[in-house]
């Protein structure tokens, strides 16, 4: 069953971003860019991590799955620790 991210305090653009975001699958990452394109606004790159930061859904919107389009991590609500373990965790190299 696909949980539905839908809030009252959760712009368009976040509902999107969140949606998108949930359908990375577990041991893969993808790029605030690919994010910002699959939700519609591909200029909006740097918003993307603005949402991501504002994510009150962690378990279930795995926002740690998006990294930069370069390769590195990029920033993460909880930190960049965290961010690197669970995607150990998930068997993604890090760098």
């Amino acid at each position: 069953m696909a949980i539905r991210v839908k809030m009252k305090q959760l712009t368009l653009f976040h509902e999107k971003v969140y949606t998108v975001v949930k359908k990375i699958p577990r041991g893969e990452t993808r790029s605030y860019a690919w994010v910002a394109r699959k939700a519609g606004k591909p200029g909006a790159v740097r918003a993307v991590g603005t949402a991501l930061k504002k994510n009150p859904y962690t378990i279930i919107v795995p926002c740690h799955r998006v990294i930069r389009s370069n390769g590195s991590l990029g920033e993460y609500a909880l930190g960049a620790d965290l961010k690197k373990r669970l995607l150990e965790i998930e068997k993604v190299s890090v760098g």
